[in-house]
């Protein structure tokens, strides 16, 4: 029996806001592993389904299938970590406008609560479904011990994957820009701050370093604001220097660099040493190609038909978990409801379009899943 709209909301709204009020980031992997045991209580009585849970390198995850079932029809694809807020009260939400707010509302506590209801709603009404439920726990770290590992490592395949991590309610991602996160590390000659001729500073070097990166990089920004095009942003700079009239001996930054094609992780990281110059030395922490992804064109016509708007095909400047299941020749879905604010404090999902992405997953499914496609 179909929920009502006013029950449906309710049940996705408490369900993210509990998921909210767990600050599962990287620097808590106590409150990650909490996370995993309440997304566990959630479907862990459904008599059909097994959960098998793996750790790579310290990162955990959860692979649900159906029993006797290794290479599901469909496959559910979320993570449960989201940034790090350095207070755990910044793990609160609230109702307003129609939203609910809070961080990881939408990156992706949201499309979690959607996925974990229609999981259960799914398994609990029809026998022998073919629906699978993956959950990991470094998408905001690079995803290299968990949708990676599952898919490279243990060999997890699937004939659709479908990950509400990009797009909107009408907007299918088929491209998303390469990755390149930089550790650049400059050394000097330290000195009193009072004598400064004394002394060889690396925070300066860093900063005139990254000042010919922003240089370069605007330069290549286009007028008509596609932003379909190579990207820069300095996240972070650094010292162990505490000293206000000390000049420090070493610093450091990260950069985090987004690409199109036809550009590559080899292009990228050879323009910006250039750019950088000697003295500054440059460590890769996180890379991937740009990918190029195939949605289901029957999910697109589902879409349509229940919103009354037709389907667009985007482009997204940042990256998913997508990248490790689409090299792999799966089609993958990627949308998700109306978001806004990702990664800040203002971070929101819209609750009436949560209802609507959840009707149009359950169309989907008793049409891949029902009809005998």
């Amino acid at each position: 029996m179909t929920q009502s709209s006013t029950e449906l909301q309710r049940r996705l709204v408490a369900l993210t806001r509990d998921l909210i009020l767990i600050p599962s980031d990287a620097s808590r992997p106590n409150d990650i592993s909490r996370c995993f045991e309440f997304v566990s209580n959630h479907v862990e009585t459904l008599d059909t389904i097994t959960i098998k849970k793996y750790c790579h390198k310290g990162i955990p995850s959860m692979v649900i299938l159906p029993k006797n079932v290794l290479k599901p029809k469909v496959l559910f694809c979320a993570h449960l970590d989201v940034i790090t807020h350095p207070d755990t009260q910044d793990y609160r939400s609230q109702i307003a406008d129609g939203r609910i707010y809070g961080p990881g509302s939408a990156d992706m506590k949201g499309p979690l609560a959607i996925l974990l209801e229609i999981f259960r709603s799914f398994h609990t009404r029809y026998d022998n479904l073919s629906l699978g439920l993956v959950i990991t726990s470094d998408e905001e770290v690079g995803g290299e011990s968990g949708i990676r590992f599952l898919f490279d490592e243990i060999g997890l395949r699937c004939d659709i994957a479908m990950i509400p991590d990009g797009g909107s309610l009408h907007e299918v991602i088929v491209e998303e820009k390469g990755i390149l996160h930089l550790k650049i590390q400059c050394l000097g000659h330290s000195s009193h701050a009072a004598r400064p001729w004394l002394a060889d500073n690396p925070l300066e070097r860093i900063i005139d370093a990254i000042t010919r990166l922003r240089q370069h990089f605007a330069s290549s920004y286009t007028q008509d604001n596609s932003h379909w095009h190579p990207t820069c942003a300095l996240t972070i700079v650094r010292t162990s220097n505490e000293s206000l009239n000390r000049i420090p001996s070493e610093a450091e930054a990260t950069l985090d660099i987004r690409f199109p094609k036809p550009y590559s992780v080899n292009d990228m990281k050879r323009q910006v040493c250039e750019l950088l110059g000697e003295g500054i030395d440059v460590s890769t922490v996180i890379s991937a190609e740009p990918t190029h992804l195939s949605p289901d064109a029957d999910y697109l016509r589902v879409t349509e038909s229940l919103t009354g708007r037709a389907t667009t095909l985007c482009r997204e400047d940042g990256g998913s978990d997508a990248r490790f299941v689409g090299k792999h020749d799966i089609p993958v879905i990627v949308s998700r409801p109306t978001v806004g604010e990702l990664h800040s404090k203002g971070e929101w999902i819209d609750i009436s379009t949560m209802e609507t992405f959840y009707r149009i997953y359950e169309a989907y499914l008793k049409q891949k899943l029902l009809n005998g496609s």
